[in-house]
């Protein structure tokens, strides 16, 4: 059985060049939407995918209807092929039936690949040179144990302010409270009435 995927992103679009066109190809049955391929709920993608079965051929008209990504048009595709559906697209002539259709698909499968392992390559020399300058990966902290200790002094003053304190490391009066927390008991100092600090502002 031949089945179609239709779609256009917004309710503006018109599907009927789509529809002729796998119509053209003899598609005994057609799923469409009118939804972003961002989506990731695409009901009539998933009722199509469900209805079909072993032998049958999915038909699109490009590639970028199917999937969301390259990667996600791969895996689809290669879910497919491991149920026994042959795909096919019309702009692209890809048709996994055919010797040379395979072969188009597992060369897009491999340059995505390829480009998988440029980019964690890319990732990995950046961290090792990061590593070299002594930086370690991880968000940095924003206040040291060192600094909120240095906090808790100045809030002995009855004078400065939480706000004060926190704009004198350059962090957010909730940063501040996070690493006084996380000081355990100094954080104690730093109450109203403690150290006579005024009134939050």
């Amino acid at each position: 059985m031949i089945i179609g995927y239709a779609r256009v992103s917004t309710t503006d679009q018109n599907l009927d060049l789509q529809l002729d066109a796998l119509q053209k190809e003899g598609c005994e049955g057609v799923y469409s939407e009118k939804m972003s391929g961002r989506n990731l709920d695409r009901p009539e993608l998933t009722q199509c995918l469900k209805a079909l079965r072993k032998g049958d051929t999915l038909i699109v008209w490009r590639l970028d209807r199917l999937g969301r990504s390259i990667h996600d048009l791969i895996n689809t595709i290669q879910m497919l092929g491991e149920r026994g559906v042959n795909f096919k697209s019309i702009t692209e002539a890809i048709d996994t039936n055919t010797i040379t259709g395979k072969l188009m698909f597992h060369i897009i499968a491999s340059l995505a690949e390829f480009e998988r392992s440029l980019i964690r390559e890319r990732v990995n020399a950046g961290l090792a040179a990061a590593r070299a300058r002594g930086r370690v990966g991880g968000r940095k902290r924003k206040m040291s144990k060192s600094d909120t200790k240095k906090a808790v002094a100045m809030l002995t003053d009855p004078t400065i302010t939480k706000v004060e304190v926190a704009a004198h490391f350059g962090v957010s009066r909730p940063t501040l409270d996070s690493a006084l927390n996380k000081l355990g008991d100094m954080g104690d100092l730093c109450r109203p009435g403690s150290s006579g600090e005024p009134a939050p502002k």
